[in-house]
């Protein structure tokens, strides 16, 4: 009998503004839930940052800022996207990494996520170490998985998906452990929230500018506040 984590479990990959888990922002969530070893449902999203998109991310992923531009900020699809989530094992290409950001922003708004995790980056250094890369794109060439839209989140999270397939055939009845899911452990490091003086200062911004921020200013941190003023005044003040 197959165990029921390698069949049923939810997917996802992130597109963010940066490496920095507490100080960079999500811009999109992709995410597939399967059931029976199959797609029963998905979850796309993109999310407004409150900033200026990098342009190097830009580069890399094809997000402009127009193209989040009035979309929901990452406090509107947190929920949304834990309950799509609900008790399910999680999947993903250095899964580390993505599970990082949303236990960041849960961490932020004192909700929970506790998850054990499969890792297709983490199976493939351990049995293909013969290839010179391990990335997501050259795991899917290898494998002949098509995958046309690079760096967007849900594209990304079905390549995973189609990855974790093909991993399974060729390497679990030889090392049932490396399929085994590992609890997810990581403690956000405390965060500065905003000062008085950035506080006043952001909502004189606000009003001055008629800006609905869509987030209380209270629960902002202090690097938030900053990157929120920095943006605020590089869009309107300066233009």
């Amino acid at each position: 009998m197959v165990n029921s984590y390698l069949e049923n479990y939810v997917v996802f990959d992130l597109e963010t503004t940066g490496c920095n888990p507490v100080k960079d922002y999500i811009i999109e969530i992709g995410a597939l839930k399967i059931v029976n070893g199959k797609i029963h449902s998905s979850f796309n999203e993109l999310i407004n940052p409150g900033i200026a998109i990098p342009n190097y991310i830009t580069a890399i992923t094809g997000i402009t800022d127009g193209m989040v531009k009035g979309k929901p900020f990452i406090d509107e699809v947190l929920q949304d996207f834990l309950a799509f989530c609900q008790e399910d094992y999680i999947l993903g290409h250095n899964i580390l990494f993505d599970f990082k950001f949303i236990k960041a922003k849960c961490h932020q708004k004192g909700y929970a996520f506790n998850k054990k995790a499969l890792d297709t980056l983490e199976i493939s250094r351990k049995h293909l170490r013969q290839l010179p890369s391990r990335s997501l794109g050259a795991l899917c060439q290898y494998y002949g998985i098509e995958l046309s839209h690079a760096h967007r989140a849900v594209h990304d999270a079905f390549a995973t998906h189609q990855l974790f397939q093909c991993l399974k055939r060729d390497f679990f009845a030889m090392s049932p452990s490396s399929f085994e899911p590992k609890e997810m452990v990581w403690t956000p490091p405390k965060m500065e929230m905003i000062t008085d003086k950035q506080k006043k200062y952001l909502q004189s911004l606000l009003r001055t500018y008629k800006i609905n921020l869509n987030r209380e200013v209270e629960s902002l941190t202090k690097s938030e506040a900053s990157r929120v003023i920095d943006h605020i005044l590089s869009e309107y003040r300066y233009k």
